[in-house]
């Protein structure tokens, strides 16, 4: 499962697994030519810090559902 980050509009998108390894990095051609590298270094911190937040939220979810399955059988055993 792939998770992205994007800042400016999309002008630079992080691809990443739900396990936390970035896959991909894309920077906008037209973005790249007009940004300095100081921006361009501080967004692109920013994209790959919100694929790793999306990661970790979609890798709670899937726990969640996984522990829900697991449990679901009990009959309430544990006080639900």
């Amino acid at each position: 499962m792939s998770v992205f980050g994007e800042v400016e509009g999309g002008a630079i998108r992080v691809t990443a697994t739900a396990n936390k390894a970035i896959t991909a990095v894309e920077i906008s051609e037209e973005f790249h030519k007009q940004a300095d590298r100081e921006e361009l270094e501080e967004l692109l911190l920013t994209a790959i810090n919100k694929a790793l937040t999306q990661a970790d939220q979609v890798s709670a979810t899937e726990m969640q559902a996984a522990t829900k399955d697991m449990f679901g059988g009990l009959g309430g055993m544990f006080g639900q």
